[in-house]
């Protein structure tokens, strides 16, 4: 992992995540107070436990989030890729990290430090709307998870883990077993591996050791939609 002090510059993240709303003075806060941190595949940002006190943004690459659970085995919690935001609950209240963060490729992120941040609002009171708003979305989107995890069915639940982790334009291609896709969304190994080998009959999916592959996006969509049979 290599730190670059802090400099001026344009910023360099995607027009969407939860930055797409940001205003152009929190922008340029960002820019002129955040460092960059780059990652190779396999390093880790941050371990489950460690103090917390910094927002990172993904430039470029990809994050996965995971945890232990109480018998020791890692559970994946989530991938992360350009444009995406975590840690903004560190900037109101440091505090131990709830996850352990791993680079999957070559990444490039910029961290910005809770005293940075606060020094900022004392300066500029009305950045808070912005930084509320990002904390704001953050929530809405844990409670959709929480709400997919406990209402929809499984099959829906992991066609929408699918297209979540292969953005739209890339090669579909997904490096996870069957055994952490169960993880994500909750569900035996079991009834993963009986939906996607259906899935792979119908040409939606290629399935490959370790990996598979979205073979028909615009299907998998219609799968991910709860209201369409």
């Amino acid at each position: 992992m290599t730190l670059s002090a802090p400099k001026r510059r344009k910023w360099l993240l995607p027009n969407r995540g939860f930055l797409s709303g940001a205003s152009e003075r929190l922008l340029e806060i960002l820019d002129s107070e955040a460092s960059e941190v780059l990652l190779q595949a396999g390093d880790i940002l941050f371990d489950q436990g460690d103090d917390g006190d910094a927002l990172y943004a993904i430039v470029s690459g990809a994050v996965e989030f995971s945890t232990l659970s109480s018998a020791g085995r890692k559970l994946s919690l989530d991938i992360m890729r350009a444009g995406a935001v975590f840690g903004e609950i560190a900037l109101f209240d440091p505090g131990p990290r709830t996850a352990t963060a791993t680079a999957l490729e070559p990444s490039r992120l910029r961290r910005l430090r809770n005293r940075d941040v606060l020094s900022q609002l004392a300066a500029h009171p009305d950045l808070a709307g912005d930084l509320l708003r990002l904390a704001g979305q953050r929530m809405r989107w844990m409670n959709t998870q929480l709400s997919e995890q406990v209402f929809l069915p499984m099959p829906v639940r992991l066609a929408r883990k699918l297209l979540y982790l292969t953005p739209d334009g890339g090669d579909g291609r997904l490096s996870l077993s069957q055994t952490e896709l169960a993880e994500f969304v909750g569900a035996t190994r079991e009834a993963v591996s009986k939906t996607l080998s259906q899935w792979k009959r119908s040409d939606v999916i290629d399935i490959g050791r370790g990996s598979l592959t979205i073979l028909d996006r615009k299907a998998l969509m219609l799968l991910a939609a709860p209201d369409i049979g």
